[in-house]
């Protein structure tokens, strides 16, 4: 079996309280399953990554061993989808004793993607988007699919606190109302780290 390799677009380092606990390196990663509107990182789809090893990316990112340790923080996963790269963290995952790990992911992605996930990482940025299939639908190019089923079961799995909810206000998609009611479906689960936004649409 070959050894798995990340498609790394670039890192961001000594990133505070932005993709996770503590000083973070956010490493940007190509691939999503999704075709949102407004897509805030068009390079997940079209650029061309670097492949890199587990060994290779611990490299990269080792230099802020001490932030890491000294704040609770460690390597935010983003893109692009974080969780269709699960062989490479299960890789990584050893070499990097003492760092949180933290996927930004929309969680559409097969339920027993999330259970190796909830193994592989401390703690998840959820891009929820909207509760409302329809509007979801219509947003992403994509059904919902297994995106309820899989919160819920990180929220058993790890507890609520570990998860970071993201709720926005897509101009031309949904409104407000929209947003409370996402919100408070997602209070029923005892979530209550949820982050109300409205996405800013230019040209």
């Amino acid at each position: 079996m070959s050894e798995p390799k990340y498609p790394l677009l670039g890192l961001s380092r000594h990133r505070m309280e932005i993709d996770g606990e503590g000083v973070t390196t956010l490493v940007a990663g190509a691939g999503c399953p999704l075709s949102c509107a407004y897509c805030i990182n068009k390079n997940a789809l079209r650029q061309a990554p670097s492949y890199v090893t587990a060994a290779e990316l611990y490299e990269k990112t080792r230099i802020d061993d001490l932030y890491f340790r000294a704040t609770g923080g460690g390597l935010c996963f983003g893109g692009g989808e974080s969780l269709l790269h699960l062989d490479f963290y299960e890789s990584l995952r050893p070499l990097c004793p003492g760092w949180r790990f933290t996927a930004e992911t929309c969680l559409n992605v097969s339920p027993g993607a999330v259970r190796r996930a909830a193994a592989a990482f401390d703690t998840f940025i959820v891009d929820i988007k909207t509760l409302d299939p329809a509007i979801y639908e219509g947003y992403t190019g994509k059904a919902p699919g297994p995106v309820w089923e899989n919160l819920k079961y990180l929220v058993g799995a790890l507890g609520p606190e570990a998860i970071h909810l993201r709720v926005p206000l897509i101009p031309g998609y949904n409104d407000e109302a929209d947003q409370d009611r996402s919100e408070a479906a997602l209070r029923k689960l005892g979530l209550t780290r949820i982050e109300r936004f409205s996405y800013v649409v230019r040209g």
